[in-house]
C-alpha cells in the first residue's frame, strides 16, 4: 500500500467527508432508532483508492471530477431513480423551477446512458420513430454517460418551436442515429378512443395527469351509453404522471379493497383503500402493458390487476414506482433519494425495480431504424381476443379487426 504524507491524508479526509454523509444519509431520513450501526469498512478501501489515484495514476487528476464520479456511482448503485445532483440541479429543485412548456415527448431514466422509458403518442419523438428502450447517448452534443435523468429531462425541454438534437443508440452501439427534433407543447387530451369491432373499445391513455381520471370517467360514460361490451385500456409506453395520478384513475374501476401500498425504510406502510362511491365503471377490461408502462400507469395497472378488476396482457412493466426527496449535502450538492416505493396491493413485494408480470405474455416487436412498422397491431388484437375469451363477449357478424395505427414507443 502506498504510504501517504500527512498532507495527503488531510486531503483525503476532506474529500471523504461528503461520501460519509452520502452513505449515512439514508439511515438519517428513515432508519429505526434501534437499527444496528453499520460498519463502513469500505471507506478504508476508498481511502486507498484515492491515494493510489492521486499518487500513482499516469497523469495528474482532476480530483473534483473523480469525486463527483464516485458520488454518482454510489447513487447509481441504489436504483435508476436516485441521483447525485450538482449545485445547479439542486438550485432548480429548490426554486421549484417548472420545466419549459416545450418537449419532444420522451420520459427517460438512467441506465449506463439515459434510457427511454416512454414515448408520448403524437410527439416529435414518436413521429421520428423513437422507442422505449432506446438509449440517448447525447443531447445537443452533451454526453449523457454521467448525466442524471433530472438533468437530461431539463435539457430535453425548452421553448416550443426550439430545436434539440438527440443521438440515439438502438441495438448496435456502433451505429448511433442523430435526430434533430422541434419541441412542442403536449396536446391537452391524454386519451383517445375507438371501437375495434363494434363491441370492444380501445382506450389509449397517452399520459397520466391530474385530469386523466375525469377524462376516463367521461370516456367510459360514453362507452356505456353506446352499449360497448368491454374495453382494452392501452398503457404501452405510458410513463408520464405521478403514482398519485394512477391511484386517482384506479378509483373509477375498483369498488373496494386496497388500491396501493407505499412503504419506506423503518416506517409503517401506508395503505390506500377504495372509498365509498369508487368503482363506478363496471365494464369488463383488459390492460395492455409493455416495458414502457411506468410510474402512474404502473400503479394504475397494479391496482386493477391486484383486485381482479382487469387482466394484464403484454410485456413485463418498467418497474418505476417510487417517491423521491431531495437531501441537501455540503457545498450545494444534493442527493435525489428514493425513500418510498409502491408495493403490489397484496403487499407481497415492491413494484419498483421489479415491475408487473402479465397474465398473458405478448412480445411487442422492435422496429429497426430503417424498418417499416407493422400494418396491424397484433398485441392489441391479442388483448381484445383475451377480453372476449374471459368474458364470453361476441364479435358482431360481419365485423373485422381494422388496421391499427403505428405501435407506441417500446423497448
Amino acid at each position: 500500500m502506498v504510504r501517504m504524507a500527512p498532507k495527503t491524508r488531510w486531503f483525503i479526509f476532506l474529500v471523504s467527508t461528503p461520501l460519509v454523509i452520502l452513505v449515512t444519509v439514508g439511515g438519517l431520513i428513515g432508519a429505526p432508532k434501534n437499527a444496528p450501526v453499520q460498519s463502513f469498512s469500505h471507506l478504508r478501501v476508498f481511502e486507498d483508492v484515492v491515494s493510489l489515484v492521486m499518487g500513482a495514476y499516469v497523469e495528474d487528476v482532476d480530483i473534483d471530477r473523480v469525486m463527483e464520479g464516485a458520488m454518482r456511482g454510489l447513487a447509481d448503485g441504489l436504483d435508476t431513480s436516485s441521483a447525485y445532483l450538482l449545485p445547479d440541479e439542486v438550485r432548480a429543485i429548490d426554486a421549484n423551477t417548472p420545466l419549459p412548456a416545450g418537449d419532444i415527448g420522451l420520459v427517460v431514466t438512467r441506465q449506463f446512458y439515459l434510457r427511454v422509458v416512454g414515448v408520448r403518442d403524437g410527439s416529435p419523438a414518436a413521429r421520428a420513430g423513437l422507442q422505449t428502450g432506446d438509449y440517448v447517448r447525447m443531447i445537443d452534443g452533451k454526453p449523457t454517460r454521467d448525466m442524471s435523468a433530472i438533468a437530461g429531462t431539463r435539457l430535453l425541454h425548452g421553448t416550443p418551436g426550439s430545436k434539440v438534437s438527440v443521438t440515439i443508440i438502438r441495438g448496435n452501439a456502433a451505429d448511433p442515429h442523430v435526430f434533430d427534433l422541434v419541441r412542442e407543447t403536449p396536446k391537452a387530451s391524454a386519451l383517445t378512443q375507438k371501437m375495434l369491432d363494434g363491441s370492444v373499445a380501445h382506450v389509449r391513455v397517452t399520459r397520466f395527469t391530474p385530469e386523466t381520471a375525469a377524462s376516463l370517467r367521461d370516456t367510459f360514460a360514453a362507452l356505456a351509453k353506446n352499449k360497448a361490451s368491454g374495453a382494452v385500456i392501452d398503457l404501452r409506453g405510458t410513463a408520464d404522471g405521478t403514482p398519485a395520478d394512477g391511484i386517482a384513475a384506479a378509483r373509477l374501476f375498483v369498488k373496494s379493497g386496497t388500491l396501493g401500498i407505499r412503504a419506506g425504510r423503518g416506517q409503517a406502510r401506508t395503505t390506500i383503500a377504495a372509498n365509498p362511491g369508487d368503482g363506478a365503471v363496471t365494464l369488463p377490461l383488459t390492460l395492455l402493458v409493455s416495458n414502457g408502462t411506468a410510474n402512474a400507469a404502473e400503479v394504475f395497472a397494479a391496482a386493477l390487476s391486484g383486485n381482479d378488476r382487469a387482466e394484464l396482457v403484454g410485456e413485463p412493466t418498467a418497474g418505476i414506482a417510487a417517491v423521491q426527496k431531495l437531501v441537501r449535502l455540503p457545498e450545494g450538492y444534493g442527493l435525489w433519494l428514493t425513500y418510498e416505493r409502491y408495493l403490489t396491493v397484496d403487499g407481497s413485494g415492491p413494484i419498483h425495480e421489479r415491475g408487473l408480470r402479465p397474465t398473458v405474455g405478448v412480445d411487442i416487436p422492435t422496429v429497426g431504424f430503417d424498418e417499416l412498422p407493422p400494418t396491424t397491431d397484433e398485441p392489441l388484437a391479442k388483448a381484445a381476443e383475451r377480453l372476449r375469451e374471459k368474458f364470453l363477449l361476441t364479435v358482431p357478424m360481419g365485423s373485422t379487426l381494422p388496421d391499427l395505427p403505428k405501435l407506441p414507443g417500446r423497448r
